[in-house]
């Protein structure tokens, strides 16, 4: 629940480099792994001066691999209590046959498979059975299979490309955005979040480069294309969208996550497939999350508790401007009720971290391209 600012991060956020947000990363992994369990926390609230942590999360554990691959074994192990990958990656294979979620079996593969085991073929036939059997998805969940049956091969080639062709047979050309969920209606049918521009940006990317599809690299671009051009004045990337026109229908809350690694790894990707380049985009989302208007400059990025907390929302009941901002727009593309900035102004801080939004900083920000992003941002000396 979000809470209304008492204190904020220290100044020295708003110049917080890349390498300094990689190191806070695996500092406080640390702390939310749980060894006995072989998983990682659901998440860290804050508790005066420290934190509580509370649940377990499968996905959350398969994201935070993710983010590991790229680190040095000993950065690794120090974030897993010592323990190497692969004996939490055994958990997660273990527990995925009996699993009924398709986007934690579809993070569990994609990290099985991106640390090299050739072992998920109970994981990736799970992932299979619920494929098949569904009417519809989540662009999010089909996004991450898509990605991870394309990220190495393993013998499900018919299975990704049916993957590929619902996620790219969502695609709404007159906005250049996936829907939150495919053939299905009701009235938040024309709602879109963040999310839902992010994966599937990632997940074409990576199908074309193992595939050479050029549709899905267009599709990409479009998407990415539009991401940016719906960027906030202060580098925000904004929740709710359109499907129908693009627009953005409620912005906030903004998340720090979607600023410092979401759309990093969107737009990253899409340059690796040799699509276009959007780095001054992730500046302009970097530069917000150090430094937010909303919170008269203030930052999520906290040193003290060595944390990042998780979204900046508006002051108000729960959820309810999403709600009726949707509702408005359902009756009318271009209906917005204008009076919700005034009566729910944003600046109210979740203090909440998860871990997959440092395990996602890692994968977006590997060493290499946080060194030479910092040392671009720095300049000459």
């Amino acid at each position: 629940m979000a809470a209304s600012p008492a204190t904020h991060a220290p100044p020295s956020a708003s110049d917080v480099s890349i390498a300094e947000l990689r190191a806070m990363s695996l500092r406080a992994l640390q702390g939310m792994f749980v060894p006995e369990k072989r998983l990682f926390v659901h998440h860290a609230r804050r508790a005066g001066a420290g934190a509580r942590y509370e649940g377990l999360s499968h996905r959350y554990t398969a994201m935070t691999l993710l983010g590991l691959v790229h680190e040095r074994e000993a950065d690794s192990r120090g974030v897993l209590a010592g323990l190497s990958a692969d004996v939490v990656l055994d958990r997660l294979l273990a527990d995925a046959p009996t699993m009924n979620n398709m986007g934690d079996l579809a993070c569990i593969v994609w990290a099985a498979l991106r640390w090299g085991r050739e072992d998920a073929r109970d994981a990736i036939e799970r992932l299979s059975g619920l494929f098949r059997a569904a009417s519809h998805y989540e662009t999010v969940e089909l996004s991450w299979a898509v990605t991870a049956l394309s990220v190495a091969e393993c013998g499900y080639e018919k299975l990704r490309d049916d993957a590929a062709g619902a996620l790219m047979q969502a695609f709404e050309p007159r906005s250049d955005l996936y829907p939150h969920v495919s053939g299905v209606g009701g009235m938040r049918a024309h709602v879109a979040c963040f999310a839902d521009l992010v994966y599937p940006i990632v997940a074409l990317s990576q199908f074309y480069r193992a595939t050479g599809d050029g549709a899905a690299l267009q599709q990409a671009e479009r998407c990415a294309a539009r991401m940016c051009a719906g960027v906030g004045p202060a580098g925000q990337w904004w929740w709710h969208h359109d499907v129908r026109t693009g627009a953005v229908l409620e912005p906030y809350p903004v998340y720090a996550v979607h600023q410092d690694a979401m759309a990093p790894m969107a737009l990253f990707a899409l340059a690796s497939a040799g699509g276009s380049d959007h780095d001054e985009h992730v500046e302009l989302g970097l530069d917000w999350l150090r430094s937010a208007p909303e919170l008269e400059g203030a930052s999520l990025i906290d040193p003290g508790h060595g944390l990042i907390w998780r979204k900046v929302a508006r002051r108000e009941p729960r959820k309810l401007t999403r709600r009726v901002q949707a509702a408005a727009a359902s009756l009318h593309p271009a209906l917005r009720l204008p009076w919700v900035d005034t009566l729910f102004p944003a600046g109210a801080i979740d203090w909440e971290c998860r871990p997959y939004h440092l395990g996602w900083i890692l994968y977006a920000w590997p060493r290499d391209r946080a060194e030479e992003w910092d040392a671009q941002r720095k300049g000459p000396a």
